[in-house]
């Protein structure tokens, strides 16, 4: 599929965007692992929270559509799943497959998983060792680098454990499988990765000890069903940002934005360089902070993005590259070597096809190096089969004389289906 974008003079209008996507997939997870039945409003009916889906229903969950975005899952209790008659598929999503492992780990199934190819380019090992160390029996490509994984359950024990790099789906699947095993768990992280599993753990009535990037898990903590109601993603929201402050005099509300402060280093780092985006209407539902978004059209400045800002940021950095590139001055990102092992390696994928538009970019081992701002060119390029990278090169097209074909735009649908049918409704022409 291809993705045509022309020129927009601004954009106007109130839009909600889907469910957040971490959060979606937790639900289910959680909601599985559960005792009685959990209900989940405003999922994100995508490609990856689908995956998600079908692989519980595969370990013999019962998830019920109640519409697109409204389910019931019947939980089967902490070590109630079953073992599946086929392979379990994650398609697409790290998420899937990194926090399946943990929760496979201390289960009494025997289990193989495996997705996509760029599933299967993405390390593994960085769960499957610590898991090991807690007794997972775990057999994969490369010694366990790489999926396809073989499961066999085990009995866990509790470790303690430094992760190597802040990451919401390593913690996620240690806590999981913490909860699993017999004994407390104790990881560090070098700095605050996004704590959705925190706040669904606390939903669901398990007891989690947090003293700054320190957690402490006691296994065999039973989780009672919960309502979900599920806040936008301010992933898929920083798309209409972006766009709004780079686009003419455009004026955009977006409506019922997660705002969970391990997720806001967009709106921080967006602030920086002065965009001055109003919250209003901010509220708590199931543990999650929310708020209404307003953006107009601002001059950019560049800024530099790097240090512990980078994992509240980590997914949102495409489409800030794009900001970049019409901000004064020069923008530097720096600490996001993380982007190397994404769904693509974003840093080669978004200076290439950034380039092909005529951006002033450089790449840098960890990072780019952005100057601006610089007029854009409409060009045919390439999503490189990452629905960030795709959107992102949609909101430049917004800004580049001519005419911008994205190729591979289905890879959108991983996140944001309506992606392109929201973006239509804004642009004033």
């Amino acid at each position: 599929m291809e993705l045509t974008v022309k020129k927009a003079h601004n954009l106007k209008g109130t839009i909600q965007v889907p469910g957040d996507k971490s959060i979606s997939h937790r639900s289910i997870m959680f909601g599985a692992l559960a005792e009685s039945v959990t209900h989940v409003t405003g999922f994100l009916a995508a490609d990856d929270c689908i995956s998600t889906m079908h692989c519980f229903e595969a370990l013999g969950v019962e998830i019920e559509r109640l519409s697109e975005t409204e389910l019931k899952v019947h939980g089967v209790g902490l070590k109630g799943l079953t073992e599946p008659s086929v392979i379990l598929d994650t398609g697409n999503s790290g998420t899937t497959t990194r926090i399946l492992t943990g929760i496979l780990a201390g289960q009494n199934v025997f289990a193989v998983m495996t997705g996509d190819a760029s599933i299967r380019k993405r390390p593994m090992a960085r769960v499957v060792e610590p898991l090991r160390l807690m007794g997972a029996q775990i057999w994969g490509r490369g010694g366990g680098t790489y999926v396809p994984l073989a499961i066999n359950g085990a009995a866990l024990k509790g470790i303690t454990y430094d992760l190597p790099v802040a990451s919401a789906q390593i913690k996620t699947c240690l806590l999981m499988a913490g909860l699993l095993a017999e004994g407390e768990t104790i990881l560090t992280e070098p700095s605050k990765s996004r704590d959705h599993t925190e706040r669904m753990l606390e939903l669901f009535g398990a007891r989690l000890s947090i003293d700054g990037n320190r957690y402490t898990i006691t296994g065999g903590q039973q989780l009672k069903a919960a309502q979900v109601d599920v806040p936008g993603d301010i992933s898929s929201a920083a798309f209409f940002m972006v766009a709004a402050l780079i686009a003419g005099d455009s004026s955009v509300i977006i409506e019922n934005v997660g705002v969970n402060p391990t997720r806001t280093g967009v709106l921080d780092a967006l602030d920086a360089m002065g965009a001055g985006i109003s919250l209003s209407d901010v509220r708590d539902i199931s543990n999650e902070p929310r708020a209404t978004l307003g953006i107009t059209g601002k001059t950019l400045y560049a800024t530099t993005i790097q240090g512990d800002l980078i994992p509240r940021l980590i997914d949102e950095i495409p489409i800030l590259a794009v900001a970049a590139t019409q901000a004064h001055g020069t923008t530097t990102i720096r600490d996001a070597s993380e982007l190397r092992v994404k769904e693509s390696d974003r840093i080669a994928a978004l200076t290439q096809e950034l380039l092909k538009m005529g951006a002033d970019i450089e790449e840098l081992e960890d990072g780019m190096i952005i100057s601006g701002p610089t007029p854009l060119k409409g060009a045919r390029v390439n999503s490189h089969g990452d629905h960030r990278i795709a959107m992102s090169l949609a909101v430049a097209g917004l800004v580049a004389d001519g005419e911008t074909n994205v190729e591979d735009s289905e890879a959108i649908a991983i996140s944001y289906p309506e992606f392109e049918r929201t973006l239509a409704a804004l642009i004033d022409r």
